[in-house]
């Protein structure tokens, strides 16, 4: 753990000793709010300076949002923890070369939107208010949490022709035990934050199927799904990717990567090709295959920081 990390968590744990329920609230609260806010590239800001911008209001915030194209055949691009819509940019060229519309966004507490938190309530209700503007999307293409988060829109009535799942989290569970271990929290105050992630985000869902996970939408989502994930994933372990291919069965189609990590992986040409190719086809000859990383594309960059998409 970083300092910020230390303190936080012999913070929260000492307050557990003396109210559960407060301290269930202040890790609820943590849960939801990026402790770092990713800054756009320099390399990004070309292409974004050329994009439509707009925003959403959610819960008296602004997500930011970024469109290319005048809005046929859309592609939404969906962003995960920690980062922001921008970290597509490798997509958006030959999206549009291939006469697609392109959508991205920033969520609350991420990249140029407003506020500190966000939750996966609020992924849904941009994800639906994109849909409302654009009609059913061409495709969905989503990183890590942004994942699990258009999982769950793709089951409250959000459309797309295929769905591409990178470096993407299955279980909303696992993202409470990740959270919970790096915290070092004690167990009953896990079971605070557990019970308040029930109550909060999924009333009235039965106990069966809380939290969320992508498993719940095998007979919602009826589309193609494309898996892509690194083997050397150190934030989103792999077996999270094989669990969302595994639910989609023979619809789904998984690529594993080598020595891409959990943020390189959007920026390989390998792998954009092989999204663009089941974007525009539903299917890619490199299904089934493992892309290891050219090491000339590799050599000295960083994988994710902690906590980061």
């Amino acid at each position: 753990m970083g300092p910020t990390e230390t303190v936080v968590s012999t913070t929260i744990n000492a307050v557990s000793r003396v109210s559960g329920r407060l301290a269930g609230a202040g890790a609820y609260a943590l849960f939801h709010m990026p402790l770092a806010r990713s800054a756009m590239r320099s390399t990004e800001r070309e292409l974004f300076a050329s994009a439509h911008r707009g925003s959403i209001r959610v819960n008296g915030k602004s997500a930011v949002t970024y469109r290319w194209g005048t809005g046929e055949r859309p592609v939404l691009l969906v962003h995960g923890w920690q980062s922001r819509g921008s970290r597509f940019s490798d997509f958006v060229p030959g999206l549009l070369a291939l006469g697609h519309s392109v959508i991205t966004f920033d969520a609350p507490g991420h990249g140029d939107a407003t506020g500190r938190s966000t939750t996966i309530l609020e992924y849904q209700t941009i994800l639906a208010e994109l849909h409302d503007q654009y009609g059913t999307f061409d495709a969905l293409v989503a990183h890590s949490l942004g994942a699990l988060g258009s999982f769950h829109a793709l089951t409250k009535g959000v459309r797309a022709e295929r769905i591409v799942a990178i470096s993407g989290v299955c279980d909303f569970a696992y993202l409470v035990d990740a959270f919970c271990s790096e915290l070092r929290l004690r167990p009953s105050l896990k079971g605070e934050l557990t019970a308040r992630i029930g109550e909060n985000l999924f009333p009235g869902v039965p106990a069966d199927r809380v939290p969320f996970s992508v498993s719940h939408a095998s007979e919602t989502v009826t589309a193609p799904v494309l898996v892509v994930h690194d083997e050397d994933d150190g934030r989103i372990g792999v077996d999270q990717g094989r669990g969302i291919a595994a639910t989609f069965g023979d619809r789904a189609r998984m690529i594993t990567t080598r020595g891409l990590g959990h943020r390189r992986i959007l920026g390989d040409p390998d792998v954009v090709r092989a999204v663009l190719e089941f974007v525009e086809h539903g299917t890619t000859a490199a299904a089934g295959a493992t892309i290891a990383a050219a090491a000339d594309r590799t050599e000295g960059l960083p994988d994710a920081v902690p906590a980061a998409d």
